[in-house]
């Protein structure tokens, strides 16, 4: 670095020496700025085979390796730590999907099993009731939908030794488990008195209350009386 600093000025000062003999016209002016080159190239030189200098460069190489290899390794991180997420979250969402459809084969299943034993149950509940049973049930459905009768005249029909004569508890069952408006059948039996017999609706009800008569009950047969047309 000291030959260079010489060199320099040297250079330097040759090159002023050498206008200036240029100037006097001495004939020296050539000779000294070939000295004044050739100082400068020293200078060039020096500076270059300059250890310091050699040493910021590879510094500076070193620096900007280090700095790019920082830069890439946190951009790696980055990257991972986005995939991780990404993982993690496509991960939670196929557990809470698989969850869900589990639960819902779960629920099918139950239900399917809910229905099946009400079924089964069903079918042995049906299978357990004796013939004369399900006869009397169907003679009941008969009575009531085609001759609109009370729930007490259709027991006694079905009990009757003049009438179906089936046993009290097959005609129990008929009656407990027929479905029918009784209010209705005791409407279609009034207005069946009302227009093929002109009864008054006093004789009308007595008749569907009587004992001897429809059997329904005074509830049914007000009712029937009150929706006469």
């Amino acid at each position: 670095m000291f030959i260079g600093l010489v060199s320099f000025v040297a250079s330097i000062t040759f090159t002023v020496i050498a206008f200036v003999s240029k100037a006097k016209k001495n004939g020296k002016a050539k000779k000294q700025f070939f000295i004044a080159a050739a100082l400068f190239a020293i200078l060039i030189i020096s500076v270059a085979a300059d250890p310091s200098t050699t040493v910021e460069n590879a510094d500076s190489t070193d620096d900007k390796a280090v700095t790019t290899a920082v830069s890439t390794e946190g951009a790696k991180e980055d990257d991972q730590a986005k995939k991780e997420t990404e993982d993690k979250a496509k991960l939670e969402a196929e557990k809470k999907e698989n969850e869900e459809k589990a639960k819902l084969e779960a629920e099918k299943k139950a239900k399917e099993e809910a229905e099946e034993k009400a079924r089964k149950e069903a079918e042995e509940k049906e299978n357990s009731i004796p013939r004369e049973y399900k006869a009397a049930l169907r003679t009941a459905e008969t009575y009531a939908e085609a001759m609109h009768m009370s729930k007490a005249g259709i027991y006694d029909q079905l009990t009757s030794e003049y009438g179906e004569q089936f046993p009290p508890e097959a005609a129990q069952y008929a009656i407990d488990n027929i479905v029918v408006d009784w209010k209705e059948n005791a409407l279609n039996m009034a207005q069946t008195y009302a227009e093929s017999m002109n009864m008054s609706d006093a004789d009308i009800y007595d008749q569907l209350i009587s004992e001897y008569g429809e059997k329904f009950t005074k509830e049914e047969a007000q009712y029937a009386i009150d929706n006469l047309e």
